[in-house]
């Protein structure tokens, strides 16, 4: 997977969620958009801040997430 470089984590902003380029909009918001139907130019308008490549980002981001596996940690 090629390197994010516009996802950002930050415990201050947006309470350590992942965001874009350190804004206070969230990978789940970009994301929640498009699944709800809403195109790159909507969310454009509606966030005249982002970029189109910032969109691909946060799907890129959440494609990755869901095939990541979390392992409980064990003890010795």
């Amino acid at each position: 997977m090629k390197t994010l470089t516009r996802i950002t984590f930050n415990p201050t902003v947006m309470g350590g969620k992942p965001c874009i380029r350190g804004l206070r909009v969230t990978v789940g918001t970009v994301v929640g958009l498009v699944a709800t139907g809403y195109s790159y130019d909507d969310i454009l308008r509606a966030y005249p801040y982002l970029e189109k490549e910032d969109i691909r980002e946060a799907l890129t981001y959440a494609a990755w997430r869901t095939e990541e596996i979390e392992l409980p940690l064990t003890t010795a």
